[in-house]
């Protein structure tokens, strides 16, 4: 369990994002590869680094202690041991298909992440050689993990921390709080969704870089935009961007966790699989930045606002994307949602309904 005091909390979460994030301080940018090739360097290098360290220690709070085997040691290789499950994710970006290394040492209990969130994790980050090149000391921050967002993490964090999930956490009266059952991990990143030729401080360009975590807490964003000529602005359909996962794709353990890219990018995803396009009316905004999901004229806040004589539960005026139950750390508000966003024919909770706002023929319940 990870203890600290609540102003503590509120005092790093002022801090500037430090390592983890893409920052224009203190780059060094060198002449460009080809990516394509650079991974097969780089997937070389993490491979061998897998096969040739070892698990030395895994504390009761998920610390880990990562050393390399020595000459003629019998020490169980990460690549081999079977304690922490050695998972891969497939992952597309700046036309490569990245097969992403990370072990799991804790899945985590609560909510998973989605690729455009905000998290409060902790994190460790070394060099395959074994130097420290940052660390929060165990302290939570906030991260965003958003690529586009301003101080957002590199690409790789969007791509392993919705593998995990957050924990549970107590406040006891003195402000302290503590975490327990969060996921806990690490994750082994080509540089291609790191750095990759900018240098940082203490990381070479073009260096795969290893990171240990721990996934605290979450925030659930809602990044559509409005796009008035030239002008745009954020514009929140009260849909959060991981129900806007339209394809659901499913990874190998079965969790599609809400992952969404903005395919506008042309840069990053040049040529993307069907299972990362979430476009409902085609017209190649992702849903989780389109006001208009189904393109039918009607905004989607429009359609999952609750008429004045619909079935109405709860304090909000818009429907939830499915029913909601009460908030038991709010005693003294009922936020109980017995309706979700209803489809056409007057269905309001079923798992697979459609719902208005992807129905493009439809903008009201009859």
């Amino acid at each position: 369990m990870n203890k600290f005091k609540y102003y503590f909390i509120l005092l790093l979460a002022g801090i500037a994002m430090v390592s983890c994030n893409k920052s224009d301080d203190d780059e060094t940018t060198v002449d460009l590869r080809d990516y394509k090739e650079q991974y097969k360097a780089d997937n070389d290098l993490i491979i061998q680094y897998l096969k040739t360290n070892y698990i030395k220690e895994v504390t009761a709070n998920y610390d880990i202690v990562i050393e390399k085997i020595p000459d003629g040691g019998t020490q169980t290789s990460i690549w081999d041991q079977k304690t922490y499950p050695l998972k891969v994710r497939k992952v597309y970006n700046h036309d490569v298909y990245y097969d992403v290394y990370y072990l799991e040492l804790r899945k985590g209990t609560g909510e998973a992440p989605c690729n455009t969130d905000r998290i409060f994790a902790s994190y460790s980050g070394n060099l395959l050689d074994g130097t420290l090149f940052d660390t929060s000391y165990g302290y939570g921050m906030t991260f965003d993990l958003f690529v586009y967002t301003q101080g957002a993490v590199i690409d790789g964090w969007g791509e392993i921390f919705p593998q995990f999930r957050t924990g549970t956490s107590t406040t006891a009266p003195n402000g302290e709080i503590t975490y327990d059952n969060f996921g806990a991990g690490v994750m082994f990143l080509p540089s291609g969704l790191a750095y990759y030729a900018s240098a940082q401080d203490k990381i070479p360009a073009y260096s795969p870089l290893v990171f240990s975590f721990k996934l605290y807490g979450l925030l659930r964003m809602d990044h559509d935009t409005r796009i008035e000529g030239t002008t745009v602005t954020a514009s929140p359909d009260g849909v959060p961007d991981y129900f806007e996962d339209v394809n659901k794709y499913m990874g190998a353990d079965g969790d599609s966790n809400g992952y969404v890219y903005d395919l506008r990018d042309l840069v990053r995803y040049p040529n993307p699989p069907a299972w990362m396009k979430d476009d409902t009316d085609g017209d190649g905004l992702a849903d989780f930045l389109d006001i208009d999901d189904d393109g039918d004229g009607y905004t989607t806040l429009f359609e999952i606002t609750k008429p004045t004589d619909a079935p109405n539960t709860g304090i909000s005026k818009y429907y939830p994307f499915d029913p909601i139950p009460d908030n038991p750390s709010t005693p003294n508000i009922d936020e109980t949602e017995t309706y979700g966003i209803p489809a056409f024919g007057g269905d309001y909770t079923s798992p697979g309904r459609l719902r208005l706002h992807v129905d493009k023929n439809h903008h009201s319940v009859k």
